[in-house]
């Protein structure tokens, strides 16, 4: 008899607290409820998407509702919640604020750590990155809990369960990490995957009530999707959701790691769907214009990178928006923009990681198709 991943999928058309919180615990419950993830007295670190300190109306960080249900239930289980990430741009805690998180981790006690606090450790699982800079805090956690939000990412085209656990790695590291395999987006994606094996979030919950289309994952268009999603398998999760947003499992970079690598569910006939939502799918969901054409991808090594550029899209700067603050200047990882009279990316160099784009406090950085794209 051949054991089932199961996904557990619930309709929660808005975020009134107490429907999220039914939601939530519904989902969990299907999957064997919070006491099969958590015991008594255990500190368990709750994994928001924390990306950058923006209103909640613009769907970029996870909403304040789904972390109250999932703290209500850590509690109740008589567990230790705390909040943990490190955020692009500033700390944790003033994200929290600027997203409404701080007032619910108020009202239930709970704390709110940057997660800067980094130590190098080996990865006996890895196969391909032997040792990983990860927050010290977020490795002595009894348990993680994995708080994605549904959004388009411009490089790894979604960020979703196993996306979300980089904000485990400490500040500018992250920086360094794109600097060191983002060159090829499917290395940076067996980096992810591996770093996902490494911390083993016991359970991941998705926010995708309101979630993000277009290019995200800090300057997308909020989008009611009406989901939320739970699984004990991240990878599991990521190829329900991104079939229901019209891709197949091998277009999302982190479920193709997955499959390489052999972490993780990625057979869909092995992947239960359980609740609500069976057969649902997201009509016209727009994807990161960085997303290449499939063809490119099959193309051999020596065409392809002839091609690239007019088959790729780059970042582009809005010279109307831009404020000349020196954050994408700093956090660029191959170093390649720099502020004379304006803001100037020398291309030649660029690697297409688009943190820039994802970071850029005004919306100022834009993503300009390759001229192929266009023509497709």
């Amino acid at each position: 008899m051949n054991i089932m991943t199961k996904v557990a999928l619930k309709i929660c058309p808005d975020y009134d607290i107490e429907q999220v919180y039914q939601s939530v615990a519904e989902s969990v419950e299907l999957l064997g409820g919070i006491s099969s993830f958590i015991k008594k007295g255990e500190r368990v670190l709750i994994k928001p998407n924390l990306l950058s300190a923006k209103p909640l109306e613009k769907a970029v960080t996870t909403h304040p509702a789904v972390i109250e249900a999932v703290l209500r239930l850590v509690k109740d289980a008589g567990g230790i919640p705390f909040i943990g990430d490190s955020p692009g741009i500033g700390s944790a805690a003033q994200v929290a604020a600027k997203s409404g998180i701080k007032e619910v981790a108020d009202r239930y006690g709970v704390e709110i750590v940057n997660l800067s606090d980094g130590i190098l450790v080996e990865n006996s699982k890895g196969k391909v990155f032997k040792r990983f800079d990860v927050s010290k805090t977020a490795l002595e956690a009894d348990a993680i809990i994995n708080i994605p939000k549904l959004k388009t990412h411009a490089m790894m085209t979604m960020t979703l369960g196993v996306k979300n656990l980089f904000g485990c790695v400490p500040g500018k590291r992250k920086v360094s990490w794109h600097f060191e395999a983002g060159h090829d987006k499917l290395a940076f994606a067996k980096m992810l995957v591996e770093f996902y094996q490494m911390l083993s979030p016991r359970l991941t919950i998705l926010d995708g009530i309101i979630g993000m289309e277009g290019d995200g994952p800090g300057s997308g268009d909020p989008r009611k999707m009406g989901i939320l999603a739970a699984s004990s398998d991240a990878v599991a999760m990521d190829v329900i959701i991104s079939r229901m947003v019209g891709l197949e499992s091998d277009e999302l970079p982190t479920t193709k790691a997955a499959m390489e690598l052999g972490v993780g569910e990625t057979d869909l006939e092995k992947i239960e769907l359980t609740g609500d939502g069976s057969g649902m799918v997201f009509e016209n969901f727009i994807l990161p214009q960085t997303t290449e054409p499939r063809f490119v991808s099959w193309l051999p090594s020596f065409v392809k990178k002839q091609v690239d550029k007019a088959f790729t899209s780059r970042p582009a700067v809005k010279h109307d928006r831009c404020r000349l603050c020196n954050i994408c200047v700093t956090y660029c990882p191959s170093q390649v923009m720099e502020i004379t009279d304006k803001l100037r990316i020398n291309y030649d160099d660029c690697i297409r990681c688009y943190c820039c784009h994802e970071l850029c406090p005004e919306g100022a950085i834009d993503i300009k198709k390759g001229w192929g794209l266009k023509l497709i």
